[in-house]
């Protein structure tokens, strides 16, 4: 009977015993997944997916927003393009651009448009 003892990463202690062959193979798996550890998760921004900030700023890129715009065109330009989000998702990320300073906004008639600085 064989035995085996292997530390992680972490320190955490394991004590493998059996046949050479099932020792060899249990050694085998903790390699392989100690090295998958340290490859990085690659998230949905790094796929190249878009949401909807990036298909605003896709918007400004284009010039829509030279002349205001209201929240009601913004969201129907996007279903234009195939792109369907509703007004509660559109909003924070149309603050979130005002606050970085990639768009402006405007309240004119009690209605906020939004426009390039």
């Amino acid at each position: 009977m064989a035995k085996a003892q292997i530390t992680t990463e972490s320190g955490t202690k394991v004590t493998i015993e059996g046949d050479p062959e099932e020792v060899a193979i249990l050694i085998k798996r903790f390699d392989k997944a100690a090295s998958m550890a340290s490859v990085p998760v690659r998230t949905s921004r790094s796929i190249g997916r878009a949401g909807p900030q990036d298909r605003i700023l896709a918007l400004l890129a284009a010039g829509f927003f030279k002349m205001p715009q209201g929240l009601g065109a913004i969201r129907s330009a996007l279903e234009q393009q195939g792109h369907f989000y509703p007004v509660t998702t559109l909003s924070p990320v149309l603050l979130r651009l005002v606050r970085s300073r990639n768009l402006r906004r405007i309240k004119e008639n009690n209605v906020w448009s939004y426009v390039q600085p």
